[in-house]
């Protein structure tokens, strides 16, 4: 029976950590996640809270929640494919992976970056360059490489410069896929024809790279290049598509993250609102709602 793996970008803040991630995930009715272990703009980490950490496990074991199934993102000023800060892109995806690793999460997902003027050839090569540095033998967190929308000069935006970054990777067994649907959709895949998508993706990669999937609707049209997600159904790739990439049979057993945007409050827009558990649960019954963005306002504003 295909079960589904389904849940959302959360917070972990420096008091709780794990602890909160875990509870806001289970206040969604998720049975996984996503976060950062600080802020993905910066470089400002707390040390990670070994009783915490066995303190969330706990909770996850409690809840049938499986680690294997948990997802870290690496924060966004990793740019590998930019070689003007390789010994930073280096050092800092080091010490994410050190974190990680010592919260036991054994997923994290990277942006392949942008290669900022120098070409796609070179750029790959930068970033095949700061991952072989990274990966090691005894590296325990496989990295996810995200498919990209293509905004700018941005790289990953095809299956096939995805693949090409795995085939220069000495460790390429450590090495895994994201698969965005907004990104995809943005990029120029049609998710109209999701088997067509999936029957390319294992053609040119290989599907037993695919490590999870974040699912997002789009503001843009196919091929906009723009990366601007919208809330499940609201978007222009439509629920209808999003449920097929959710449930479809060769995609059991893989995660699947929303960053789907927060809800604005009527009153004060400097309000915004997480749409989460009402996202989860339209998935689950495979039913739109209509009514999401004045449902999540009424249930915040009890």
């Amino acid at each position: 029976m295909y079960k589904l793996i389904i849940g959302s970008h959360v917070s972990f803040k420096s008091d709780d950590q794990l602890v909160g991630s875990i509870k806001e995930a289970l206040s969604y009715n998720s049975n996984t996640f996503m976060f950062y272990t600080g802020a993905p703009q910066n470089t400002n980490r707390s040390p990670i809270n070994d009783s915490k950490t066995l303190e969330a496990l706990n909770i996850m074991k409690e809840n049938n929640m499986d680690l294997r199934h948990i997802v870290v993102h690496a924060p966004y000023i990793i740019n590998p494919a930019n070689a003007n800060n390789r010994e930073f892109n280096i050092n800092f995806l080091r010490q994410e992976l050190d974190r990680v690793e010592q919260l036991g999460v054994t997923m994290m997902v990277l942006h392949p970056g942008s290669h900022v003027g120098v070409g796609i050839e070179q750029g790959i090569k930068n970033i095949i360059d700061v991952l072989n540095c990274c990966v090691l033998s005894d590296t325990k967190v496989n990295i996810c490489l995200e498919t990209m929308a293509g905004k700018g000069t941005e790289l990953g935006t095809s299956f096939e410069q995805i693949k090409k970054i795995i085939d220069g990777i000495v460790y390429k067994d450590k090495v895994k896929v994201c698969l965005d649907t907004c990104h995809i959709n943005d990029a120029g895949y049609d998710l109209n024809d999701f088997d067509k998508i999936l029957d390319e993706f294992d053609k040119v990669i290989g599907l037993d790279k695919l490590a999870c999937i974040h699912i997002n609707d789009s503001k843009n049209e196919i091929g906009a290049h723009k990366d601007r997600h919208e809330n499940i159904g609201y978007g222009t790739i439509g629920f209808d598509n999003l449920l097929k990439v959710l449930y479809h049979e060769k995609l059991d057993g893989i995660p699947k993250i929303l960053e789907t945007p927060y809800i604005k409050d009527i009153d004060n827009d400097k309000v915004s609102y997480p749409p989460y558990k009402f996202e989860i649960e339209m998935i689950r019954n495979k039913t739109l709602n209509n009514n999401l963005l004045e449902d999540v306002r009424k249930y915040y504003k009890k």
